[in-house]
Formats: structure tokens, sequence, C-alpha cells
């Protein structure tokens, strides 16, 4: 008799999955076939199954118990059906490995789908064993473990949050304080006490040119002049030195973008950088001590830069300005008649080169020139002097200072332009032909390559540049500020080295030319934006006021950019004429300078000295 069992629904259920290997391992014993295709389909099966009695018995697998199903599966049969088992022994011994194999493989399949569909919370709960059957999940208010995981949890999250609130106040409340603190440490009471002098007046330093333009538009032609010389001449003298390494175009470049720069840092806007005979001197030293070595000129330079840097940031930061207060007025005045020396000798070298170079037979030439640069020095002497003089009205005399030097220089390029002077070629400025650095080379200096020994001995000659820098700058605005110019927004030397710093190590890793302070150009530019009254008392003309501002500088130097642009333009200008502009600035400083007006002195006739003289005094 045939019966048709469909196959339950949830045999192959998360519940049922265990059964399964059991079901099939009964079938193979009782029925000694393997598993049909129908089976495999999930299609109907047909199950023979006769009892002692003869009689079929159909046993649904779902209302079988593990007990049960594990007694038909492995053949402990009771003792009811001993007939039954001994005839079907001899087949499941025969058919017991395929059995295990089949029994195995089926856990293992439902097993691994199991686990798919369930999360790794309830897959951890599954055990692996046969005997044990998938359990309900406890409820989470009766999972001890779970309620203390979570408490534990908690607790940490409460402290983190506690840490975290007490950090935050202690950051609130604590943290001003501490930078303040750090910062005292870093930044001196002097360098704070130059910034709060000078906040207030960063604003009115730029927009007090506006109100004062017919001062402040000829004080800056007249500046660009009076910078663009030096300039010029600087880098003449530094390619002639340095071989082609560093010229006119570096000089240049390195003069606008360190004007303008020093003109938004500065503490000190009146003060001008530029290049000095001092820092070209030094320069050319240490051209000579790297050709000696065979060193690398640009790379050492770049290095030796950046160590004097440092060390002027090092002392703005901590305050070393005031050691300018041990600096007397000798001092003082001995080195701006250095500088002012050194003025009239790179003009007096000029025009001696002429002579040099020329023919012995014919010296039309270097006279020509010298007529020329002679005449550029009392023209620009006197429309400077028209001001104090009776003659014009008062407005007339300050157009013709304003205006008289760059319109002296214009007019003596135009003369040597005429026809009857062309012909004696009288030199002019060799510059290039269009924006070129010295040699072709590209602006950023490959200093990385020098050995770290010659690096840290690059501090030696950048102890000695900083020592240069730090009187060259400090004289300079300490001359700017001196009491005689009436100046009112304070000083602040600390800013002006830290400035000064910051630009050096730029400078230097470009390979620009260094930039310090420039005493000539500095006093220049305050007696530019001076303005005098005539005292009916003293029957002398005495300072009014002085418009201190950082425009007139910053557009200077911009100009000086432009030049850039103008480059061709430059050849028209005459040598000669740029050697007179040195002797006027040479001379012009040493106006009030009182030592060396004691060297005069000292051939003068006793008797015809004030009775208060240091010469009669001392004897």
């Amino acid at each position: 008799m045939m019966i048709h069992v469909p196959l339950h629904n949830n045999l192959w259920s998360r519940k049922g999955s265990k059964r399964c290997s059991a079901i099939l391992a009964i079938f193979i014993v009782h029925m000694n076939v393997g598993i049909t295709v129908a089976f495999l389909n999930n299609a109907p099966l047909i199950i023979p199954r006769s009892s002692s009695s003869g009689n079929i018995n159909i046993r649904n697998p779902m209302s079988m118990s593990m007990h049960q199903i594990r007694h038909e599966a492995y053949g402990f049969i009771p003792k009811s059906q001993s007939s039954l088992a001994s005839s079907t022994s001899s087949t499941t011994r025969s058919s017991t490995d395929m059995k295990n194999m089949l029994s195995k493989e089926c856990s293992k399949s439902h097993k691994s789908k199991e686990k798919k569909r369930t999360s790794p919370l309830m897959a951890s709960l599954i055990d692996d064993s046969d005997e044990t059957e998938i359990k309900d999940p406890i409820p989470l208010k009766d999972d001890k473990e779970f309620i203390a995981a979570v408490k534990e949890v908690k607790e940490a999250a409460l402290n983190v949050t506690a840490s975290s609130v007490q950090l935050t106040s202690a950051i609130v409340t604590k943290g001003p304080g501490i930078l303040r603190r750090l910062f005292a440490m870093v930044v001196s009471k002097e360098l704070r006490n130059d910034f709060g002098r000078r906040r207030k007046h960063y604003i009115s330093d730029w927009t007090d040119a506006f109100s004062h333009l017919n001062q402040c538009i000829p004080a800056i032609l007249f500046l660009y002049f009076s910078c663009l010389a030096p300039v010029v001449s600087f880098g003449t003298i530094a390619s002639q030195i340095t071989e082609g390494t560093i010229g006119v175009v570096e000089f240049l470049v390195a003069s606008a973008t360190a004007g303008m720069s020093y003109s938004v840092l500065s503490g000190q806007p009146m003060t001008f950088i530029a290049p000095t005979g001092l820092s070209l001197a030094f320069m050319s030293g240490l051209y000579r001590f790297c050709s000696m070595n065979g060193f690398d000129f640009l790379p050492i330079y770049t290095w030796v830069g950046l160590w004097t840097a440092l060390f002027m940031i090092s002392m703005g930061f901590r305050g070393g300005g005031k050691l300018i207060r041990l600096v007397t007025r000798f001092t003082d005045e001995v080195f701006n008649g250095l500088l002012s020396l050194n003025f009239i000798y790179e003009g007096a070298v000029s025009l001696r080169r002429n002579f040099l170079l020329a023919d012995p037979l014919n010296l039309s030439m270097p006279f020509v020139s010298l007529s020329i640069a002679l005449g550029t020095y009392f023209s620009t002497a006197q429309v400077i002097a028209l001001e104090k003089s009776i003659y014009f009205s008062k407005k007339v005399r300050k157009a013709i200072k304003d205006f008289g030097p760059v319109a002296v220089l214009f007019a003596f390029s135009a003369f040597n332009q005429l026809g009857s002077i062309k012909k004696f070629k009288v030199p002019t400025l060799v510059v290039p032909q269009h924006f070129q650095l010295a040699g072709g080379r590209k602006f950023l200096v490959d200093f990385l390559k020098v050995p770290i020994r010659q690096r840290w001995l690059c501090v030696f000659p950048a102890v000695l540049l900083t020592s240069l820098f730090f009187m060259d700058q400090n004289i300079s605005a300490r001359v700017v500020n001196k009491e005689e110019n009436k100046l009112q927004k304070g000083e602040a030397y600390n800013i002006d080295m830290v400035a000064l710093g910051i630009i050096t190590g730029v400078l230097s890793i470009f390979g620009l030319p260094w930039m310090c302070g420039a005493t000539v150009q500095s006093m220049n530019h305050v007696r530019a934006m001076t303005t005098l009254k005539f005292n009916n008392e003293t029957q002398e003309m005495e300072i009014d006021h002085v418009t201190e501002t950082r425009t007139t500088g910053f557009v200077t130097h911009a100009l000086l950019g432009g030049t850039l642009f103008l480059l061709p333009l430059l050849t028209y200008l005459p040598i000669p004429v740029v050697s007179g502009v040195f002797l006027f600035l040479g001379r012009k400083l040493m106006s009030g300078n009182t030592f060396l007006q004691r060297i005069l002195d000292a051939f003068s006739e006793k008797s015809r000295l004030p009775a208060n003289h240091p010469i009669q005094v001392l004897g």
C-alpha cells in the first residue's frame, strides 16, 4: 500500500534544521535506498513502512521528539519492534558510513544557512551540538550579565562626561592665563609695549597721506629717484664683485619687495630699508671666502641670511631693542659719519673709474662726466636750500623744494642726449633689456644641498652680520625718532627688528641682496614729509610737524618694482648723474653731525671758538 506523505513546511525551518539529518537517516535505514530526487525537490515522498502486525505506520517527523528521532536514526529500536530491527540490522550496518556522512553534511549546511540568517548575537547563542535545541533569548530585563555590562558602560560614559566638563571648564577659566603666561615667556614686555603703542596709529599711518597729497606726491617722486640711485649703483658694483651672481635686477626686486613689506610690518614706517655700503662690503667678503674655499656662494649666502633672520627675530621678541639705549649720541654720529663718507666715496670712485678707463690722449669724456656729476650735486643742493631763502612765496619755495631734485635728474639726462654732448659717449646705466636674474638662474636657491657641518659653520658669519644689522637698523631708526624731528606716534625698535628678520629670511631663500636700515634714505623721507615754519624769535626756520605715514614708503618702493618694466629706459640715465646724487646724499647726511663738526673745529683758531666749546674746555 502506497501512502503519499507531503513534506511538512516546517521541516526546513529554523527549529527543524537539526531534525533533518536524523529523518534522512531513517529513510536510509528502513528503505535501503538513496534519497530520491523528488525529496530533494520538495516533492511528495512515498514511504513504505510496516510494523510487526503488518500494518503500515505513518509517523509525522515533526511530532517526534529528538529522543525518538535519535533511536529511529541510529537503530536503537524498542523491544516491541525487535523483529523489524533484526530484519534490517544487516542493512543498517552496511549503510552506517553513508548515513553518518549524509547526516553531518546536512547538519553543516543548515547551520551555515542559519548563521547567515541570524545576527552575530543570536549566532553566539546557538549551540553547535546536536543535542541542544535553540531556545528563545532571555528577556533583557532578566539578563543579569547584560544589565551589568550596560551599567559598566553607563558609568564609564558618566566619567568621560564629567571629565569633559571639567576639562572644558579648566580650558575656559585657566586657558587664557596659561596662554598669557606662555606669550609672556616668548614675547617680551618691550615688544608688547611697542605693539600697544603703535597699534592705535596703524590706520592713520595709511590715511594721513591722503589729507596731504600735495606733500606726498612730490615726496614720492623725489624719494623714488633718491632710492633708485643707490639701488642701481650698488647693483652694478655687486655684479662686478660677485662676478655676475647678483646684479641690478636682483637689487631692484629686493628693494621693491622688502620696502613694501617693511612699510606694512614695521613699527616706525618713516624708516627706510635699502642696500648699504656696509652690507655690500660684507657680501663682498663672503663671496671671496666662498671662492677661496670652493664653496657655492648662493647656498652659503642663504644659510648665513637664515641664521641672521633667526637671531634678529629672537632679539626682537626678547626686547633686544632696549640695548640701543646704551648707545650714545656720539656712537650715532660716528656711525652716520661713516655712512656719509661711504656715499661720497662710492660717488668719487665712479668718477675716478672714468679717468682710468679713458684714453690718456683724450680725457674729454671723464671731464664731461665730472661736470655732469658736480652739476647734479650743486643743482640739487640749491633747489633744496631754496626753501629757506627769502625769494618767492612760501608755496613756490615748497614746490621747488619738492619737485626740484626730480627736475634736476631729468634735466641732466636730457642734456646728455644732446648731439654736442652725446659724442663724448658718457657712460650710462647697464641693465638687461628684459627681466632676468643674473646668469638665468631660478628664483629659489637650492640651499638644502649644503652639508650639515657647513650649515652650522654659517652661524659665525651670521653673528657678525646680525651685529651689523642691529647697529645699522637701530641707529637709523634712532636718528628718525630723535626729538628734533618732533614725531608724535612713538618708536617701535623691537617690531622693526622682527620685521627686518622676517624680510631677511625671505630674501635669503631667494638669493636676493640683503636690506637694512638706510640712514640717508630715512632722513630724506623725514625731511620730505616735514613742514617748516619761521620762528620770529630765533629768526630761523624750524620744524612745525612731520606727516608720519606708511603710504609714501609703500608707493615709493612699488615704483621701484615698476622700474623692472622700464629697464630699457634706464639706459638713458647717465652714471655721472647717479654719482652726483651719491655726493648730495653723503653731504646731506653730514648736516647736523657734531662729531664731524668738531673734527673741523680742531683746525680752527682757538680764540674764535665759543667759551663753552669742548676744545676750550678740554684744551
